[in-house]
């Protein structure tokens, strides 16, 4: 199909094709005003947005990469070949390249996303979202219509920086199966006329579903430019608040606590390895229905939050079982919560006098699953909820916890900008500080804002 056919953007006639090209202009002057005024949150690429051919095209080339890249055979060991394989496929106007599909087909099935479902999100007739955010980057951010993955333009560097840490990367879910890091779902280019060649990342969205999220945080645990101003009461626009404007409150996880600090230690360590500095905290919270604060102790659900929770421990390389068991079959279908607020596998509450016990939970753990792994591996129970290994419910609230942007890595120029920010920002706290210093710090923060 034409490029013009699908997305209807060249008529035929010349009159035509100058009003065409005049409110092309007016558009994109619209959005760099927007751009430059920093008006945030989430517009529809339709039609008339200066991204909706650049979409068109996204769409019809990660639909035939991902059917290119599909890693049937998961008994199979993931050979060296998979993580430097590289397919390019030629359509009209443009070329899509993927890289280590293989190695990205096999991870997305192990976290539960079957390549049907992610297929159908990226590639859907509905239109993508522009999010616009108040991050420094110069990276375009678009999401899927469903709001469950994220495409961001990346750098060169940063694009070739994920593949040389793949293999590290893969290999620390295996460790850590619930770890906090964000899913990266697949390294992709597309290249048009006169080589102009864009990298972008898909990765699923830490705040999904977000349909009753209240608040959400961009947390680097310091303070040199970490305030974003709110907006005035009543206004739609989604706002992203940082360190500052955290202060005063508390993420309140309970008996999640220790969990949770134990995950930040083993992750920011992972990445203290890797050389890297800068990535955030994302912290977004929504308050539990009655029923979700009741329900988490039903038989029923029980059951599978420990299913979730031990199945499929066993590397790739050695077993067809996932080895990120942070979803159980079919759990696009029953994970969803009717109206009526019935959990995964339609499951009523219980009376109270019907509570399972903690000894008797406890004896059932160790029948499914050998807790020493539980243990080594810092697994934990998981919510019946859709995007399990990114929240965490508490007593009252239920948080979306994730760990983003992990591609900067602190190299010469990140010194000298240490030293830089050292001069002007003395004896203040700002992000570009050592790995080492950087993942303590915001493990810190994570102690000392959770009860």
């Amino acid at each position: 199909m034409a490029h013009k056919e699908k997305c209807d953007s060249v008529p035929s006639s010349s009159i035509v094709e100058g009003e065409s090209r005049r409110s092309n202009r007016h558009r994109r002057l619209f959005w760099n005003l927007r751009q430059r005024w920093k008006l945030l949150g989430l517009f529809e690429i339709d039609k008339e947005h200066e991204f909706y051919p650049l979409t068109c095209d996204l769409k019809q080339g990660l639909k035939q990469a991902i059917q290119e890249s599909i890693y049937s055979d998961t008994t199979i060991a993931l050979a060296d070949e998979d993580y430097s394989a590289k397919i390019t496929q030629g359509h009209e106007g443009f070329l899509m390249r993927s890289y280590a599909g293989p190695v990205f087909s096999y991870f997305r099935q192990s976290l539960g996303v079957s390549e049907e479902s992610f297929t159908r999100s990226l590639s859907c007739n509905d239109f993508y979202l522009q999010f616009i955010s108040n991050s420094k980057s110069k990276a375009d951010f678009f999401l899927t219509n469903d709001k469950r993955f994220f495409l961001k333009t990346q750098t060169k560097r940063e694009a070739h920086f994920m593949l040389q840490i793949l293999r590290r990367y893969i290999e620390h879910f295996q460790l850590y199966p619930h770890s906090l890091l964000v899913k990266i779902l697949g390294v992709y280019s597309i290249t048009y006329a006169q080589n102009k060649k864009k990298y972008f990342i898909i990765m699923q969205s830490v705040f999904f579903p977000d349909e009753r999220i209240t608040s959400r945080y961009d947390i680097k645990g310091c303070k040199v430019s970490r305030w974003t101003e709110p907006e005035p009461e009543g206004s739609r626009v989604l706002q992203v608040f940082k360190d500052c404007n955290f202060e005063g409150n508390v993420i309140c996880l309970d008996q999640q606590r220790a969990w949770l600090l134990r995950q930040m230690e083993l992750d920011a360590r992972f990445l203290q390895q890797l050389n890297v500095i800068d990535y955030s905290l994302l912290v977004g919270s929504q308050p539990l229905h009655a029923d979700e604060k009741n329900q988490s102790w039903s038989l029923a659900n029980l059951i599978v939050r420990t299913k979730r929770s031990v199945n499929g421990a066993a590397s790739p390389t050695a077993s067809n079982t996932a080895s990120v068991p942070g979803t159980v079959d079919g759990e696009e279908d029953s994970s969803e919560r009717d109206e009526g607020g019935a959990g995964l596998m339609g499951s009523q509450e219980m009376k109270p006098a019907e509570q399972i016990p903690m000894k008797k939970l406890k004896a059932q753990l160790s029948m499914v699953s050998d807790t020493s792994d539980i243990i080594t591996q810092n697994r934990r129970l998981l919510p019946n909820y859709k995007n399990a290994l990114h929240v965490v419910d508490g007593p009252e609230q239920r948080y979306f916890i994730g760990i983003i942007d992990i591609f900067t890595v602190y190299g010469l120029r990140k010194r000298l900008e240490h030293l830089w920010k050292s001069v002007r920002y003395r004896g203040q706290e700002f992000s570009t500080v050592s790995p080492l210093y950087y993942s303590h710090r915001l493990c810190h923060w994570v102690e000392s804002h959770t009860v």
